[in-house]
């Protein structure tokens, strides 16, 4: 399967990256709500391990949304 990330006949798109080192339900719920109310649509979340842990040691939620075009 070949993704390509950049068609030059699609619409431009604005991404924000929201680092968070508290990687519990309540603080990434509570950034996907803030994010969300403010127009963004969540893209995913990557994770870093810490090694020896199966806890990650921090999140990264990917947002993203349209940009207008003047």
């Amino acid at each position: 399967m070949n993704r390509t990330c950049f068609a030059p006949e699609a619409a431009p798109v604005e991404y924000r990256v929201v680092e968070s080192s508290v990687v519990t339900e309540d603080e990434l719920t509570r950034v996907l709500n803030e994010m969300t109310r403010e127009g963004w649509l969540f893209d995913g979340f990557h994770f870093a391990m810490r090694e020896g842990s199966h806890r990650p040691s921090m999140a990264f939620a990917i947002f993203r949304r349209g940009v207008e075009q003047s």
